[in-house]
Parts: structure tokens; sequence; C-alpha cells
């Protein structure tokens, strides 16, 4: 609903987001935004709230069931451009049932049948064809679109709709006032809140209304936004998580590192031998150009007593 309040509500945004890459005509579609919220403030509203102070519960929801009914007309047309054959025997058994028993289309009994409303139109169609969107565009007194959507509109209001197609201007132009008038009583509560809550409600309508034409392109199943996410340093984080763990949980005596009594210091190992007067002689050998220094008698020095 608060995607549909878009359409006659806009606003000078006194905070503004970060821009979005599918609107590179942000300046532009800001100042039609403001536009559609000053026709709203002066003309739109207060007519949806007369028509909400005038009219029962019951007469407005037979008028929404009624531009619903003749909605699916639209709707049948593009499931079948898009070979969805089950869907577009859905909404043609709809459009049947909701015709003749629900007195054309005022009241809703298909939905009690199990025959759920689908919502699909040419924009969608093409997208399903694989025509890239374009960038977004907020158009005068219609709202938010694409530039795919802009020119779909045309095509479904040309070839589909019956309430453009087999009407006089005079008729359509009565027939769009009631519509959009009914959507707009509807939508009283949404705009409110969003006037209150929201503190940029351009960038909240844009991105909202994109990520439900996401939505709705596929049928209810958008394709998922990759993320920046590496999963093998997931795994390579756990693992060392485990490491981690490991070693703290191992008991001492199974510690593998060093005990203080067997590291050595460095500054030990690097230092110069000390020197000394002592000299330690291999037996039998005579250095070159020196006379080998007599040995004492071996038996006699192990026969001194030793001093007391």
């Amino acid at each position: 609903m608060l995607l549909l309040s878009a359409i006659f509500t806009g606003g000078c945004a006194t905070v503004q987001g970060p821009p979005n890459p599918d609107d590179p005509l942000e300046s532009f579609n800001r100042a039609m935004f403001e536009l559609n919220d000053t026709m709203d403030h002066y003309a739109f509203k207060p007519v949806a709230k007369g028509y909400n102070f005038v009219m029962p519960d019951f007469a407005s929801k037979g008028v929404s069931n009624f531009y619903s009914n003749l909605d699916d007309i639209v709707v049948f047309f593009n499931q079948l451009l898009q070979f969805k054959l089950h869907a577009a025997a859905i909404t043609s058994a709809r459009f049947v049932f909701n015709s003749t028993f629900g007195v054309f289309g005022l009241i809703d009994v298909a939905t009690y049948m199990d025959l759920p409303k689908r919502n699909e139109d040419f924009g969608q169609t093409l997208a399903v064809w694989g025509v890239p969107s374009g960038p977004y565009v907020v158009l005068p007194f219609i709202g938010p679109r694409t530039i795919r959507d802009s020119g779909a509109l045309l095509v479904d209001w040309t070839y589909f709709d019956p309430v453009f197609k087999r009407n006089t201007l005079n008729q359509t132009i009565a027939n769009l006032a009631i519509k959009y008038t009914d959507v707009r009583a509807g939508l009283l509560k949404a705009s409110n809140i969003l006037d209150e809550s929201i503190p940029d409600r351009y960038a909240y309508v844009r991105d909202a209304w994109l990520l439900r034409r996401q939505y709705l392109i596929y049928d209810g199943n958008p394709p998922q936004q990759e993320d920046d996410f590496n999963e093998d340093e997931l795994f390579d984080d756990e693992d060392l998580y485990r490491d981690e763990q490991s070693l703290e949980s191992r008991p001492e005596a199974e510690s593998t590192a060093p005990r203080d009594d067997q590291v050595v210091d460095k500054k030990i190992l690097k230092e110069t031998p000390i020197k000394t007067n002592m000299e330690i002689t291999v037996k039998g050998y005579k250095p070159k150009g020196k006379k080998a220094a007599p040995q004492a008698d071996q038996n006699s020095t192990d026969n001194e007593p030793a001093d007391e």
C-alpha cells in the first residue's frame, strides 16, 4: 500500500540518502516527486477524504472490486504472453465468476473459491522476455516507473485495459477519476505513516518500489543478491578457531613448548669464547716449527701420594 501511495504522494526530503545506481535521474525525479506531492496536497488528498466521508465502506469496497475485476483482463493477456497458462486459466475463471456471480465484479467471489488475484502487466512481460529495465523515473501524475515500464504502460492502456480501449475520452477520464480516487482514499492512513516516520520519503519509495517490481517479476521468488563473501575464508577462520581451542584445552604435561630450563639465551650463543692460557694438546701431535714439550712421567705422577 505504501508503494501505491507514491502515485499521488511525493515530497521534499529533509535528509537525502546515498545515491542509487538505478537512479541516475535523481534530480529530475525528486522534482517530479515534489510536483506530485503538491498536487496530492491541494487536490487528490482532499478529494479522497471527501470520498471516504460520503461513501459507506461496502460501496467503496464494491468500487475497488469492480476495477480490480477489469484489471484481470490486463493480467490475463500478459500471462498468456509470458506462457503462464495455468495462471491464465485461473485469472480467466476469476473474471467469469466475478462478472456473473459477483454482479459485474462488485463482489469478489473468486477469492472465496480459492482463485487468488494475480498481478501482471506488460512491463513484467518485457522483463520476462529479457528487456532491461532502464533507469528509474518518476512520471508526473503517475508516479514511480522505469523506462521499460513507462513504455509498457502505454501498451496496456492501448490494447488490454477496457477502461481505455472501448470508451470515449470523457468516459475514460471519468473512469480514471473514480478508480484512482478510490485508490487514494484507501491509502490515506498509509501516506500519513509515511509522512511522519520516514526522513527521506523519496528514497524510501524508490527503493521499496524497485524491490516490489522485482518481487512481482519473479512471482514472489526474486534471485538473492550476491554478497562479497568468501566461503573458503569462513572455513579457514573456523579451522583457526578450532586449533586455538585445542591448544587452550591441552594439558600442560603434553605441551610441546620448551621449558624454561631448556631455553638457551641467544646472546650467550653469540658471545666470543673466553681465551685462557691452558692448551689442550693431542698426544703425538707436533706443531710445525715448534719442539714438542717434554711430557711428564705418567707413572711417577700417578705414584705420588696425594696431599692430605
